[in-house]
């Protein structure tokens, strides 16, 4: 059995900076992984399985066909090979939670079937097989920081980050990307303007107040639960920026340190409210 860590990915900002003719918008967003997430196994088998684990696993009960399965078919067919695998996905983060847990997972099955299928596709390939199966797997299957552009298949190198530690929250409820995005009102934004580099949390905190998530007011408009979980983060001693990532409901603190931020996660919890703190994921 070999496996793959599908760590949570956070949109530091998240701007909308425009709409194709065919209704995909255009993304300019500044990503990071924390170190927390889902976690992916797989082994030789003679069929393709999927077994679910985890405190998550029943948000994906009933799922017959998610990305996973998905991922592992795409794979398959690209190769030229059969998609015999057992997995074991071992669910650790909630479910449509705006921090890419369905395509983490799914950027970590195209990782795990490479290694046990022993495929090697260019790159490029790699990329595109991602890029079909939703906007934030390619940025997943990079698993590394980076500014995400276009439909989410542009990934550029992102500013140099200093240590800094992350509080997420989720107030344990589900919100609708489709739903959220069909919220948004108001004008599309400008391209985010970032340095080369941040010396201090601090630092990055500031120039990061001055960009957005453009989904955040229609998340905190559908779910008002998004809205108290920010309020939550920004009253923790410590926190330099609250603000809630990709399409909700997943709220994130940024504080100086991951030892600061555990101690904040610790403080923040209520019930029903999922709440992680640490650092950024160095896999």
């Amino acid at each position: 059995m070999i496996w793959e860590p599908a760590p949570a990915k956070i949109n530091l900002s998240l701007h909308i900076v425009g709409k194709r003719a065919d209704g995909y918008h255009l993304l300019d967003s500044l990503v990071v992984f924390a170190g927390v997430g889902d976690r992916l196994s797989a082994e030789p088998a003679e069929t393709l399985t999927l077994r679910l684990t985890g405190p998550f696993a029943s948000g994906l009960d009933g799922e017959q066909d998610n990305l996973v399965l998905r991922a592992a078919r795409a794979l398959a067919e690209a190769a030229g090979t059969a998609p015999r695998a057992a997995l074991l996905l071992e669910k650790n983060l909630p479910v449509a939670s705006g921090i890419g847990g369905g395509s983490a997972d799914a950027a970590a099955a195209l990782r795990v079937l490479s290694r046990l299928w022993g495929v090697a596709l260019p790159a490029e390939t790699m990329g595109a097989i991602a890029a079909r199966l939703g906007a934030d797997v390619p940025v997943c299957l990079a698993g590394k920081p980076a500014r995400m552009r276009g439909i989410g298949e542009q990934l550029d190198p992102p500013p140099v980050l200093p240590s800094c530690g992350l509080v997420l929250v989720n107030p344990g409820a589900a919100v609708s990307t489709a739903d959220v995005f069909r919220a948004r009102r108001g004008d599309f934004s400008g391209a985010a303007e970032l340095p080369g580099a941040w010396a201090t949390a601090a630092d990055m905190a500031r120039d990061l107040a001055a960009l957005t998530n453009d989904l955040q007011p229609p998340a905190v408009a559908l779910c008002p639960p998004v809205g108290e979980v920010l309020d939550a983060l920004a009253a923790l001693p410590g926190c330099l920026l609250a603000r809630m990532s990709g399409s909700g409901a997943t709220c994130f603190g940024l504080f100086h340190s991951p030892s600061e931020a555990a101690r904040a996660a610790a403080a923040i919890g209520r019930p029903g409210w999922w709440a992680w703190g640490g650092g950024l994921s160095r896999a």
